[in-house]
């Protein structure tokens, strides 16, 4: 079932009656059933929000996600007790080889190429060598094909001087908040799968709780910068609103196909967890990523 995004931006208190998540403020009140809740956002730093509520929230594998002063998501409270074997594949995590990493790594860093390179032929409505880079992709991107595919990708993608900064200009504060959002979209579906999000295949940094997530939303990134891309073309406006963060949270019900089927996005990124929970247990050798354009 296609799960709810909730975004509180007002000064409100947030409890729990009969299972219903309770939202009240000064201009009105809503009751959402839990069960129905995939992410909670919270971006005001006058909510209220119950232990009662939260712990049931976080029961339910939904999302909570506080934002800081600068509007961004700042922390994400997730599931840590959300599969039943989950002991067994932490550890099946831990003592992944340094072959399969990089060979999960190789397989993230093509898929993001290649995602890349649809994107720019949709936007710049001409033929690009995407797909020559991602078949330079080696284990592990040990020649970086990844950043090379960046310098090209950021150089065409907005027509303009643009540079692709955590804390730069516009429109880097769009894209910042759209990433931190398929972010926790990201981890809540590996928590989901019963993967560790700190134990990454790639990023290592030790003061990153969500390396793995960092990992595996990389292919899933086009997605967000189609969306910032399209906000640029009918808005006029280069700070973060109630409009635009709506648009930009939209993406996690955007539609991504597999080959069989096709799914929201938020249900894809749980098919994508599980087949990694696979490949780190021998039953897969490769990630299933969706094509994010049909």
């Amino acid at each position: 079932m296609l799960k709810k995004t909730l975004l509180v931006e007002k000064k409100s208190s947030i409890t729990v009656k009969h299972l219903q998540l309770q939202i009240k403020n000064d201009l009105r009140q809503a009751s959402i059933p839990i069960e129905d809740i995939g992410f909670l956002i919270i971006d005001n730093p006058e909510v209220y929000i119950s232990i009662t509520a939260l712990n049931l929230l976080i029961e339910n594998n939904s999302a909570v996600i506080i934002c800081g002063k600068t509007h961004l998501p700042n922390g994400l409270f997730l599931n840590l007790n959300s599969h039943h074997i989950q002991q067994e594949l932490f550890r099946k995590q831990i003592e992944a080889s340094v072959p399969l990493k990089k060979q999960l790594w190789q397989q993230t860093v093509k898929e993001k190429i290649l995602n890349q390179g649809l994107l720019l032929e949709k936007i710049t409505k001409t033929k690009n060598n995407f797909n020559f880079l991602a078949s330079k992709v080696v284990s592990g991107d040990t020649t970086n094909m990844e950043g090379v595919a960046a310098n090209f990708y950021w150089k065409f993608f907005f027509k303009s001087n643009f540079k692709r900064e955590r804390f730069g200009a516009y429109p880097n504060n769009f894209l910042n908040y759209g990433y931190a959002i398929l972010r926790a979209a990201t981890a809540r579906a590996l928590s989901g799968s019963g993967l560790l999000n700190t134990l990454g295949i790639h990023h290592k940094n030790k003061y990153n709780a969500f390396a793995l997530a960092d990992d595996i939303m990389e292919p899933f990134r086009p997605i967000i910068d189609e969306a910032v891309y399209t906000i640029m073309q009918h808005y006029d406006e280069q700070e973060l609103n109630t409009e635009i963060k709506s648009v930009l949270l939209q993406t996690l019900t955007r539609t991504v196909y597999f080959k069989e089927e096709k799914s929201p996005l938020m249900v894809g990124l749980q098919k994508t967890a599980s087949s990694l929970q696979q490949c780190y247990t021998g039953k897969r050798k490769k990630i299933k990523y969706p094509q994010l354009w049909n």
